[in-house]
């Protein structure tokens, strides 16, 4: 096929006026389909009648107009991704037009220019490997060369570094911009805050107090310190109405207003903005806008939430060594016990300290406080005698893995329902965008997010609990040697072995006396024994 009128024929050692002159080269088929692909990396203007995508669409049914000649026809499909970065390949419109390629439904995918294919330059190596597979050419209408020789791959290739360059820079400017921005305390942009409206100005956009929904926010700060619970925060504002925070976007759709769960609460209490303040990475700054919560009311309820160990949902890293941490149970009062330090004279000292008496004062429990050695002491003792019986420790550890690795079938079952979501969101997405159904594409595309966010939390936590799968001939091996292994373990190692074999660490403040249970098994095997309290 020759493009644009040229006669000049390639030779076999190749001439540079052919390399320019050809696009691509479809001599063996009488009808080249071609597939238009557009691209604009913000939302802004799509709303029009006739915007980005329509332009570079015309554009490129114009330039394969004038390769009629050549056989060229235009598929009637539209791969379309509006609102949707080039640094990335996670596009309904790109993934769809990547799935009929390879369905052998396109012979030459003409854009606009290079970078709205991509603008990574790895990226873009990969979809030309499947380009090269399926025996499917690419054109740029203001950028043109054959993607078949050498020469044309090498002024591809250039022109897409100097894009990604471009995005690069971009990048680095929009975040010094953001930097600079937060450092003078203005409001760094995102979701509306329950509280607050927004106040745009060619200013910028800053946050201004709402009276009402201020009251909201005094009275959950209120409700969280008087019930010292998530949980029964989320009860009380369950029972009164109160949800986030909702508003309309531009295009008139309803967004937010959906109840707390613990770990937006969580966020809520934590969220340094209702104190008049900005946060950038870790950093706090005097903000523009007026404070909603004092800071003496903002300090406790932070202060709980860390003696409630309530960090988003998650269990927090054990920093300290806490050997037992989440195990121990006082039972005079059922609570749970923490652990905990204090420093005198350059010592440290470690405790479990009853949370029950914490919250609520020393004369609410008879026990509040014991020593953490002498505890984790008693309780390596016990899995000592344990190591000794084979049979006892092989029950115990093979019931824990069963357990491990039905946590992990259940993890990986999530993980594949959550991939046919994201399946089916990015199909809805890229059907929205097709149909021009602005509202719904954007809803569709918060799916997309979020379904993707949940995603790479799952494997995250696949990956840590894979890690915790041990084997079982292998520990049973290497407890026959209790001592010199245990003295070879990191901390880290020695609080996964505890929770391997220990399901609960009992003191009975009244009795002064502990006692351990095993996880099923050998949960019949359990010693006690007196100890002396630490005030």
């Amino acid at each position: 096929m020759r493009e644009r009128g040229s006669t000049t024929p390639t030779s076999s050692t190749g001439r540079a006026a052919s390399l320019t002159a050809k696009a691509t080269s479809f001599t063996a088929k009488a009808t080249v389909r071609c597939a238009i692909y557009t691209r604009k990396s913000s939302e802004e203007g799509l709303e029009q009648e006739f915007n980005s995508l329509d332009a570079q669409r015309e554009s490129a049914e114009a330039f394969i107009a004038s390769q009629k000649h050549a056989g060229w026809t235009c598929l009637r499909e539209k791969y379309d991704d509006g609102g949707f970065s080039g640094g990335n390949v996670d596009r309904p419109g790109l993934q769809k037009l990547m799935a009929d390629i390879e369905a052998g439904k396109v012979d030459c995918v003409v854009v606009y220019k290079v970078d709205r294919l991509s603008r990574s330059l790895m990226d873009f190596a990969r979809l030309m490997e499947v380009f090269d597979r399926k025996g499917v050419s690419f054109v740029s209408v203001t950028q043109q060369f054959n993607t078949t020789h050498s020469m044309g791959r090498l002024t591809l290739n250039i022109l897409l570094s100097f894009a990604q360059f471009e995005r690069e820079i971009i990048s680095e400017r929009t975040r010094d911009k953001i930097a600079a921005a937060r450092k003078k305390g203005r409001w760094g942009g995102g979701r509306p805050l329950l509280g607050y409206d927004m106040d745009t100005s060619p200013a910028g956009t800053r946050l201004v107090v709402n009276a009402s929904e201020a009251k909201v926010v005094n009275r959950i700060f209120k409700t969280y310190l008087e019930t010292e619970s998530l949980s029964e925060t989320l009860d009380r504002l369950d029972a009164e109405g109160v949800k986030k925070k909702a508003w309309t976007a531009k295009d008139g759709t309803r967004h937010g207003g959906q109840p707390f769960d613990k770990s937006a609460l969580h966020g809520f209490l934590t969220n340094v903005t209702f104190t008049g303040k900005v946060s950038y990475k870790g950093d706090i700054y005097d903000g523009l806008h007026e404070a909603i919560v004092d800071e003496e009311t903002f300090r406790r309820a932070g202060e709980l939430l860390k003696a409630n160990r309530c960090h988003e949902g998650r269990s927090p890293r054990n920093k300290h060594g806490a050997l037992l941490k989440g195990l121990v149970r006082c039972t005079s009062c059922g609570c749970a016990m923490g652990h905990h330090f204090a420093i005198s004279r350059g010592r440290r000292y470690r405790y479990y300290v009853c949370i029950h008496a914490q919250k609520r004062g020393w004369r609410a429990c008879p026990g509040p406080s014991l020593p953490a050695e002498e505890l984790e002491s008693f309780v390596v003792d016990r899995m000592r005698e344990v190591c000794g019986d084979e049979s006892l420790l092989q029950q115990s550890v093979l019931r824990a893995q069963e357990q491990l690795r039905e946590d992990l079938d259940a993890a990986n079952d999530e993980r594949d329902g959550v991939a046919r979501d994201l399946t089916q969101a990015r199909q809805a997405l890229s059907k929205a965008t097709t149909q021009g159904d602005n509202a719904g594409a954007g809803e569709h595309r918060e799916t997309v997010r979020e379904l993707e966010r949940r995603q790479r939390q799952l494997e995250a936590t696949i990956g840590a609990m894979e890690d915790q799968v041990i084997d079982p001939d292998e520990l049973a091996g290497a407890m026959e040697a209790f001592d010199p292994l245990w003295a070879s373990l990191t901390v880290e190692e020695r609080e996964r072995l505890v929770r391997l074999m220990v399901r609960e660490v009992a003191y009975d403040a009244q009795n002064e006396s502990l006692s351990v249970a095993f996880l099923d098994g050998v949960a019949g095997y359990s010693r006690s024994r007196t100890c002396t309290t630490a005030s």
